[in-house]
């Protein structure tokens, strides 16, 4: 069975919406990279600095419903809905299906 990331950006936010913070971090591989526009552009690019951020990101940024959900390159272009609006995040895996890399930040 060949990996599905449009599946796996669902499972991603499920595990957000769900404040499943050790689920979220057993998606990303070891090396990603988070850069993150939401309050000012932020990148993460260490493991205690990826928790770091899902703590901060579960406790004030919580996510609610999915907005829309697209194929993009070798991931998904995911939307949701939070607190301060639409959020719009593109997620890429590695061929082992982990999360590379996430770019996120509010939508226009």
């Amino acid at each position: 069975m060949s990996f599905d990331p449009m599946a796996a950006a669902v499972d991603w936010l499920d595990a957000y919406r769900a404040g499943n913070i050790e689920a979220i971090l057993g998606m990303y591989a070891d090396d990603a990279i988070v850069h993150c526009g939401c309050d000012g552009m932020k990148t993460i690019s260490t493991p205690q600095g990826l928790r770091a951020y899902w703590v901060d990101r579960l406790k004030n940024h919580p996510a609610s419903r999915l907005d829309d959900l697209q194929p993009s390159g070798d991931g998904a272009a995911i939307s949701y809905i939070s607190h301060a609006g639409v959020v719009s995040a593109t997620l890429t895996f590695n061929a082992s299906g982990k999360i590379t890399s996430l770019r996120c930040g509010p939508s226009i």
